[in-house]
């Protein structure tokens, strides 16, 4: 079998020399002495063209090749005197590996709306916007990774099945063995009999990992886990998954203004390593989604982020000559309208929202000396609002076993994390983001569906 050589990877190097493709033909045209083919391997935008002589061996049958064919080309790299391509190659050998029946191939040369795609997703993959946007999804999980590790965080897998609600939403998908097809085992109170199923408890698929990741920063410093997160939020909107994925670094002996620093290098590496390896797909979704996409990101990466107190930027609204369709008022979360009117209108670059109210925040959150603010922070983008929500963790076992109690928490459910507070306390702060949130946004998807393979929604769970 031939070496073979990706699309990516050609070069004015390789031009007089025999190379090997393989990839999917998106046309094909033929007239009385060629068959033009154009393949693509996914590894880039551009495709190539494939010039086929009729004298090559078996000509007849490459000539009824179609739209969604898989092939192998051996051939010589050219200069092509076409417009708009560097290359060309000139086939010696052309090998059908499968053959796909052109006019009930989905993908035909024409445009094709975003919710039909989503219908055929294991197939959408070959299309020029999801071709973009997965190649630039795959380069961010790699600058997740380089960022941390370059910086000697440690990597921790963190359970994806739990027996705890970090957020305490009670957004949660329970796990059982237990046979929904029969009635359910029930105590002497009539509660579920949990002792007959797996794990002999309740619980759940995963919504956070951070609890878990907190243990290993009071252990091995700075650490991050990267997975697969569940929320049963019955929410159909263009920002919700039940299936995500997270991003949670927790660092100790960090304190929020350092946190607040890590977020704003971090936001500005993704983006940056975007920039940097995917110009032609970021012209190619800005001409067709986002005219603003690319002068977007060059100007956060080169903007210093605002660091404002939530108070101030109630003040801030309040006294805005702006309408909003939400109120603004001291307590209440802030909507994306009031988000996006601070980063986009007041202050024109990202802003850091840090000191929330204490009540409208989790019971993990470090308590300032206010007694009615914790030490969290939230990162806002223009465009979309909040990207990323973080916080100082409360490292005082009398403030968070009072906590819990406050919010009617068990306090035996917590047992092992209040453990890390008994046994050399330290400060200690991380923050979570939204992988799909980072990657919608940098490819200026409208649709958070768009940027994962198979979104997870509620009322479907296809593919």
């Amino acid at each position: 079998m031939s070496q073979r050589t990706r699309l990516a990877a050609l070069s004015s190097a390789l031009v007089g020399q025999e190379i090997c493709l393989r990839g999917w033909l998106r046309t094909v045209r033929n007239s009385k002495k060629f068959s033009f083919l154009n393949l693509n391997d996914g590894s880039t935008q551009s495709g190539i063209q494939i010039i086929a002589d009729a004298e090559l061996p078996d000509y007849e049958e490459i000539a009824k090749l179609t739209t969604g064919s898989a092939v192998e080309v051996i051939g010589q790299l050219v200069e092509s005197p076409g417009k708009g391509q560097a290359f060309e190659v000139q086939a010696q050998q052309i090998r059908i590996y499968g053959r796909s029946p052109g006019e009930d191939y989905p993908l035909q040369k024409k445009g094709h709306t975003l919710e039909f795609l989503r219908e055929i997703a294991h197939l959408r993959l070959r299309t020029n916007t999801f071709g973009a946007v997965f190649r630039i999804r795959n380069t961010l999980a790699d600058a997740v990774h380089r960022f941390f590790q370059e910086r000697g965080f440690l990597y921790i897998h963190t359970p994806i099945i739990t027996a705890s609600d970090t957020e305490g939403a009670g957004a949660l998908f329970q796990v059982t063995t237990l046979s929904l097809d029969q009635r359910l085992p029930l105590t002497a109170q009539g509660k579920p009999d949990y002792s007959a199923d797996f794990f002999g408890r309740p619980v759940f698929l995963t919504v956070s990992g951070q609890l878990n990741v907190e243990a290993f920063a009071c252990s091995f410093g700075d650490v991050y886990t990267f997975g697969p997160t569940f929320r049963a939020e019955n929410s159909n909107t263009s920002r919700h998954l039940a299936e995500f994925w997270m991003i949670e670094p927790e660092v100790a002996f960090c304190e929020l203004s350092d946190l607040v620093q890590l977020a704003a290098d971090f936001l500005k590496f993704l983006l940056s390593s975007c920039l940097e390896r995917h110009s032609e797909d970021l012209a190619f979704l800005q001409k067709m989604y986002d005219p603003e996409l690319c002068a977007t990101l060059e100007h956060i990466v080169s903007s210093e982020f605002q660091t404002v107190s939530y108070t101030e930027a109630v003040d801030i609204l309040q006294q805005s000559e702006q309408p909003f369709e939400f109120a603004v008022e001291w307590g209440a979360d802030l909507q994306s309208e009031h988000e996006r009117y601070l980063t986009e209108q007041h202050y024109g670059c990202p802003v850091v929202l840090i000191d929330y109210p204490r009540d409208i925040k989790s019971f993990y959150m470090k308590q300032n000396p206010d007694d009615r603010t914790v030490a969290a922070m939230d990162v806002l983008f223009p465009r979309i609002g909040e990207i990323i929500g973080g916080s100082q963790r409360e490292d005082n076992l009398e403030q968070l076993q009072k906590r819990l109690r406050e919010l009617d928490l068990p306090e035996e459910e917590y047992g092992w994390y209040l453990d890390l507070r008994r046994y050399g306390s330290v400060p200690h702060s991380g923050f979570g983001l939204g992988f799909e949130r980072i990657v919608q946004f940098v490819t200026g998807m409208k649709n958070i569906r768009d940027v994962i393979p198979f979104p997870r929604v509620p009322g479907h769970a296809d593919f």
